[in-house]
C-alpha cells in the first residue's frame, strides 16, 4: 500500500507539472497568434503605404519631366531671343553709323554775308 500511495502522489505531481506546462504553452501559443495577427495587419498597412509612396513618386517624376521639358524650351527660346537682340543691335548700330555720315539732313553752317568796305549811303 505504501508503494501505491507514493506512486499515486508522484503521478499526481507529474500530472500537475505537465498540465501547467501545457497551459503555459497554450498561453504562449495564444500570445504568438495574437502577435502574428497584429504583424500581419501591420504588413498590410505598410504594403499599402509603400504602394501610395510609389504612386506619389511616379506622379512627382512625371511632373518633374514635364517641368524639365518646359524649362528646356524656355532656355532655348531665351537663347534665340538673345541672338535676335544681338542681331538687332548690330543692325541698329550700322544704321545709325551710316545715318551719322549721311549729309542729306545735316544742317550746314550759314555763310556769313560779305562785309562792306564802305559805309551804307542809302539808296
Amino acid at each position: 500500500k505504501g508503494w501505491c500511495d507514493t506512486e499515486l502522489s508522484t503521478n499526481e505531481q507529474t500530472r500537475k507539472e505537465k498540465t501547467e506546462a501545457v497551459e503555459t504553452l497554450h498561453a504562449e501559443i495564444d500570445q504568438l497568434e495574437a502577435s502574428i495577427s497584429k504583424l500581419t495587419e501591420e504588413i498590410g498597412e505598410l504594403t499599402k503605404a509603400v504602394a501610395d509612396l510609389d504612386s506619389a513618386m511616379a506622379e512627382a517624376t512625371t511632373i518633374r519631366q514635364k517641368e524639365k521639358a518646359e524649362n528646356e524650351q524656355t532656355i532655348k527660346d531665351a537663347g534665340e531671343a538673345q541672338t535676335a537682340v544681338a542681331q538687332a543691335l548690330t543692325v541698329l548700330k550700322e544704321f545709325y553709323a551710316k545715318a551719322g555720315e549721311a549729309t542729306a539732313l545735316v544742317q550746314q553752317q550759314p555763310e556769313a554775308p560779305e562785309i562792306f568796305d564802305s559805309p551804307y549811303k542809302g539808296m
